[in-house]
C-alpha cells in the first residue's frame, strides 16, 4: 500500500484506526493524516499507558503495512538499529572456500560481504521493506548521539553500507517515535517530526476503549471499572494505571466472573492494576473510600 493510497480525510484515518479497535480522538486523527500525506514522522508523547505504541501497531494494521520495531535503551547505537554481519556463517563460508580450494585471499574477503550475510537491523529493515511503518519505541531512553543518527537517517531515509553501497527506501516508511518524557528531546529531532501529546482518554471514551479492546468485558463492569481507574489516577502514585492497565483489570475481573465490583473483588485483582508495593497501598486506601463511601 502506497502514499497514494492512505486515508484522504482525517475522519478516514479515524474510520481505519476504528477499524482496528483503536479509537483516536479528533486530534490524534488529524495530525496521524497530516503526517501521511507530508511524509513527515510523527512524534508521540505522553505517559506511560496512554496508548503511543498502541497507535503504530494500529496504524500499520489499518494500511496494510508490515510494522518494523526499534525498542530503544540506553546505550543502544547505530549498529543495533542498521546491520551487523552474520560472523557465525562467513567464518563458515570462509571454511567452505578453503576445502575446495582455488579461490584467492582477495576474492574470499569480498565474497564475506554479500548481502546473503548480512543481518538488517530494525531501520534498515524498515527501509528495504518500505512502504512499511516503522516503530521507534521509547526514543528519550537512547542518548545524543543516537539523537543525532536518527535525525540523519529521517531526513534522507537512506543509509551507506561500506561495503555494499548505499540503501535508500523505494518509499519513506510511516515513522512513528514514542517518547515518555523521561528526558527532553532535542529541538532539531522535534523539528523533522508533527507532535503529538497523547493524554489519557476522557470517561466516555475510555469506556468505548474497554469496549472495543475487550468485547468480553461487559458494558456494566466497564462502567464501573473505569471512573474509578480515572480517580485513581489523581493519586500520588509512582506509576499511575495507564489505559492498558484499565483493559488488564477490566479483563481479570471479568475472568473472575466479577459483575458488581467490591472492595474484596477489587484487592484480588490489584495486580493487574498497579505494579509498584507502594502504590498497591496507596490504591488500596483509595479504593476503600471510593467503594465504600
Amino acid at each position: 500500500m502506497g502514499f497514494e493510497s492512505v486515508p484522504g480525510s482525517p475522519g478516514d484515518v479515524a474510520v481505519r484506526l476504528d477499524g482496528t479497535g483503536y479509537l483516536s480522538d479528533d486530534a490524534l486523527a488529524t495530525v496521524t493524516f497530516l503526517a501521511l500525506r507530508m511524509h513527515r514522522p510523527l512524534l508521540l508523547e505522553g505517559e506511560p499507558g496512554t496508548g503511543k505504541t498502541a497507535l503504530a501497531e494500529a496504524l500499520a494494521e489499518a494500511l496494510a503495512l508490515p510494522l518494523v520495531r526499534l525498542q530503544c535503551y540506553e546505550g543502544i547505537d547505530a549498529t543495533q538499529a542498521l546491520y551487523d554481519w552474520d560472523f557465525p556463517r562467513q567464518i563458515l563460508h570462509l571454511r567452505t572456500l578453503e576445502a575446495s580450494g582455488g579461490t584467492s585471499a582477495e576474492a574470499a574477503e569480498k565474497s564475506l560481504y554479500d548481502e546473503r550475510f548480512l543481518l538488517a537491523r530494525p531501520v534498515l529493515a524498515a527501509l528495504q521493506q518500505a512502504p512499511a511503518v516503522l516503530l521507534v519505541d521509547e526514543v528519550d531512553r537512547a542518548d545524543d548521539e543516537f539523537e543525532a543518527f536518527l535525525l540523519e537517517v529521517l531526513s534522507t531515509y537512506q543509509v551507506s553500507i561500506p561495503e555494499l553501497g548505499t540503501v535508500t527506501a523505494a518509499q519513506p516508511p510511516v515513522v512513528v517515535l514514542t517518547s515518555n518524557r523521561t528526558r527532553e528531546l532535542h529541538d532539531a529531532l522535534k523539528r523533522r517530526c508533527l507532535y503529538h501529546w497523547i493524554d489519557h482518554p476522557g470517561l466516555e471514551r475510555e469506556v468505548a476503549i474497554v469496549r472495543s479492546r475487550a468485547p468480553e468485558v461487559s458494558e456494566s463492569l466497564a462502567q464501573q471499572v473505569v471512573p474509578l481507574v480515572q480517580q485513581l489516577r489523581e493519586v500520588d502514585l509512582q506509576k499511575p494505571p495507564g489505559v492498558a492497565e484499565t483493559l488488564d483489570w477490566a479483563r481479570a475481573l471479568q475472568l473472575l466472573g466479577v459483575t458488581r465490583l467490591d472492595l474484596e473483588a477489587a484487592a484480588r485483582t490489584l495486580g493487574a492494576l498497579v505494579k509498584y508495593r507502594e502504590d498497591a497501598e496507596k490504591v488500596r486506601h483509595a479504593l476503600d473510600r471510593m467503594l465504600t463511601s
